[in-house]
């Protein structure tokens, strides 16, 4: 075989220098990443672009995202601009020199590789793509964890990116009621939403135990939350749904005792948080989109089979999902926690699918 290649056989890109030097000396070396998505695609690309700032500590970083992505960095603790880019388009680069370096975080191509090269960059990072034949860039590899999937593109450009590297710190605001149970139940698309009336039944058996439960959620959740709340007997006073700015939703998940939500962006706040968790997985593998560490604080419930994560009805996996299974699982879990042999924040565990491979075939 010819060339470098990664462990598994595939090939690398070829390997340039870590970023293309300016064209001119008064100019300021630039970065400018594309990754114009959501709230947990942010989170699991927050390892490669810590990592890219590393690396290239005299170059300024620019994000291309939706412009209210500055939370999100300050969250995270990465110093880096906006360029607001509401969605998959060539940025709107603000200078008047085209960045020293892009580097395409938001997918395999070809569209969001055309959008950087239509800017020009005297550095382009990203995958190939049978579509740009004259586009060098790291072959694209299926099956691998979001989180890894950046970090190996940024390793094979000879970045070195920990995919372990999630944890974010402390939110700038304090919660506004620390040690609640968390249940949000939203989610971008129907095939990830697990139906209403079971999260209610979730909520009313978790009260009814002593927990105290809080409802989260953007304000277009707010009536679903009113819902579910309504169902299981829960005060309006506790539904936070569409109450919350970023930085209090963040203090309300790093604070909490657990949460209990789908395949969504708050999941990964959780993550970050080291805030133990019940996810409900339906469409999507765990191992694809689950939390990269800490699996002893973590439960993914997955009927073990994939769909359409863009579909207009709940996926069928997901309705295997019991409320048995759901209080199961976070009761055995505040359990384990309680007990002084396990620490509240886990060390990183060695296999990354361990708690991820637990799946639900025909029920409990």
């Amino acid at each position: 075989m010819r060339g470098p290649r990664f462990p598994d056989g595939t090939p690398r890109a070829p390997r340039p220098a870590p970023a293309a030097e300016p064209t001119s000396r008064s100019e300021e070396p630039t970065i400018l990443v594309l990754r114009a998505l959501g709230l947990g695609d942010f989170l699991t690309s927050v390892p490669a672009m810590r990592a890219l700032a590393k690396a290239h500590p005299g170059h300024r970083l620019h994000l291309a995202a939706p412009a209210g992505h500055t939370r999100l960095l300050e969250l995270a603790g990465i110093r880096a601009g906006i360029v607001p880019t509401p969605r998959l388009m060539t940025p709107p680069w603000p200078r008047a020199f085209p960045p020293t370096l892009a580097v395409n975080l938001h997918g395999r191509g070809p569209q969001s590789t055309a959008a950087l090269r239509a800017l020009r960059p005297h550095g382009l990072w990203t995958h190939a793509h049978p579509d740009l034949p004259g586009q060098d860039g790291v072959q694209w590899r299926p099956g691998l964890h979001d989180v890894d999937v950046w970090c190996r593109l940024l390793r094979s450009y000879g970045v070195d990116a920990d995919p372990d590297d999630l944890r974010l710190p402390p939110p700038p605001v304090g919660s506004r009621r620390p040690g609640v149970i968390v249940v949000h139940p939203g989610a971008a698309f129907p095939a990830r939403r697990w139906p209403e009336l079971r999260f209610a039944e979730v909520v009313r058996r978790l009260t009814a135990a002593g927990h105290d439960v809080v409802i989260t959620g953007s304000a277009e959740e707010r009536p679903i939350a009113l819902r579910i709340a309504r169902v299981a007997g829960l005060d309006p006073s506790s539904v936070y749904a569409g109450r919350t700015e970023l930085f209090d939703l963040a203090a309300l998940i790093a604070e909490a005792s657990l949460l209990i939500c789908g395949d969504t962006g708050v999941a990964h706040l959780a993550t970050g948080y080291a805030t133990p968790s019940v996810l409900l997985f339906g469409p999507v593998s765990p191992a694809l989109w689950g939390p990269r560490v800490d699996g002893l604080i973590h439960v993914c419930l997955w009927a073990g089979r994939s769909g359409d994560p863009w579909g207009a009805r709940p996926d069928p996996g997901l309705l295997r999902i019991t409320t048995g299974d759901v209080l199961t699982a976070a009761e055995e879990l505040l359990d384990r926690l309680a007990s002084p042999a396990v620490p509240r924040v886990p060390r990183r565990r060695d296999a990354v699918h361990d708690e991820n491979a637990r799946v639900l075939r025909g029920g409990r």
